[in-house]
């Protein structure tokens, strides 16, 4: 008898502890009602690649991939798509997919098939850490600048950096450091590059497992940084005149492991965001879609999903006890993707301006870790999973990179 009331002493206690209005802690909306949806289309009926033939549904685009984190299109000259997002290259692909690959290749995919692995040099692949974030310039059709984000080593610290070379199809060449000496670890590296609709490169990064680096204006870890396509500091950065070189490469901070983003059709910059991996609330779970707004602080490690201290933003959708492990995100037709890695599916966000009107679940477990989505111009949305992570259950054709057509998920 004397061990059940301690249990529910134990669990009482719990509870005052985390829903008790603690002085200077306010507590956001509940998370929106999640809507399980039912598909039109399942992975058993998804294509093999056909000969110069449109999918109508799902499509296996690639196969046998490693861990592929982020993919690109190269542009066609001359070929213009309305379809074309913030950030996004205006140019139809010309049929050349790009993906990183975290042990360090860059995956040139062409017809279904990858036709050459060019090694990045310098990449230190551990944990979560290795070749991430890819962003191909504005005016790549002209210039033919590729970026890159990465985890190296130096001496015996674990580091991320961001690199621009050129890319003619077949080789990178003319290597230029963007940024380094970011903060990295096995785990939490962020990772996430784009370019906005002001053609500045912003650029996600993680706490490297030490949370108070978030809170430093001075340290690059758990950031979302802005810079212009050389790497240098854009006037209107929100602390450029802090006198730190960098502080003055930050937007907005106060992350633990963002590692999307997407611009809505205001130009609206929206983040998702890993919560703690603790077993216990509140420290659990609590993933987040942020809406990102210059020079505000996301409140990590002291604001948490539910919590949130005053003086700091609180998430515009959280998790609760629930865990999506987000990724890669894409805006498309007022709504917000992200890919669950943990979660399994393919998550939308349904957005009405600033605010969240519903979150929807599709393909539940039919794809496995879903690393990110993409939007790329030719108007589908394409699906990148991670089953090869150490984390998933990988099929003998993983990982794969899959077309969707929008219309399967939006009734015009």
């Amino acid at each position: 008898m004397k061990k059940y009331f301690l249990l529910l002493l134990i669990l009482a206690i719990f509870l005052v502890l985390y829903f008790w209005p603690f002085p200077g802690v306010q507590k956001p909306a509940e998370p929106a009602l999640e809507t399980e949806v039912t598909d039109q289309i399942t992975v058993d009926e998804v294509e093999e690649p056909d000969e110069g033939e449109e999918s109508e549904g799902l499509e296996v685009v690639a196969r046998e991939l490693q861990i592929p984190w982020e993919i690109a299109f190269l542009p066609a000259p001359d070929r213009l798509s309305a379809q074309a997002g913030a950030g996004r290259q205006e140019g139809l692909p010309d049929g050349t997919l790009l993906a990183t690959e975290r042990p360090g290749n860059l995956a040139v995919i062409r017809d279904g098939k990858v036709v050459s692995r060019i090694a990045v040099s310098g990449v230190y692949h551990s944990g979560e850490g290795g070749l991430l974030g890819m962003a191909l310039h504005p005016d790549f059709r002209e210039n033919k600048f590729l970026y890159l984000y990465f985890t190296y080593r130096e001496g015996s610290q674990t580091k991320n950096k961001v690199e621009r070379y050129i890319f003619d199809g077949d080789i990178l060449s003319d290597r230029k450091i963007i940024i380094d000496n970011i903060p990295g670890a096995a785990n939490h590296n962020g990772g996430r590059i784009a370019f906005g609709p002001d053609s500045y490169l912003y650029i996600t990064t993680g706490d490297a497992q030490a949370p108070n680096l978030a809170q430093n204006i001075n340290s690059l870890a758990g950031k979302v940084l802005r810079l212009r396509d050389d790497g240098s500091i854009p006037e209107d950065n929100p602390f450029a005149s802090a006198g730190s070189a960098q502080a003055d490469a930050v937007w907005s901070f106060g992350y633990r492991n963002p590692q999307g983003l997407a611009w809505d059709q205001a130009g609206r910059l929206w983040s998702t965001e890993h919560g703690p991996s603790s077993l216990v609330l509140p420290n659990c779970c609590q993933d987040e879609v942020n809406l990102i707004e210059k020079g505000a602080n996301y409140g990590w490690p002291d604001s948490v999903g539910g919590k949130v201290k005053a003086g700091t933003m609180a998430s515009k959708l959280h998790s609760g006890g629930d865990t999506w492990a987000p990724s890669g995100a894409a805006y498309y037709n007022g709504s917000l993707f992200f890919g669950g890695l943990r979660g399994q599916s393919l998550y939308e966000v349904v957005l009405q301006g600033e605010e969240v009107v519903e979150l929807k679940r599709h393909f539940k477990g039919e794809f496995g870790r879903i690393r990110g989505v993409s939007l790329e111009p030719d108007g589908f949305l394409y699906i990148i999973t991670s089953n090869k992570d150490g984390r998933g259950v990988p099929q003998a054709d993983d990982d794969k990179i899959i077309r969707l057509n929008p219309k399967l998920i939006f009734s015009y």
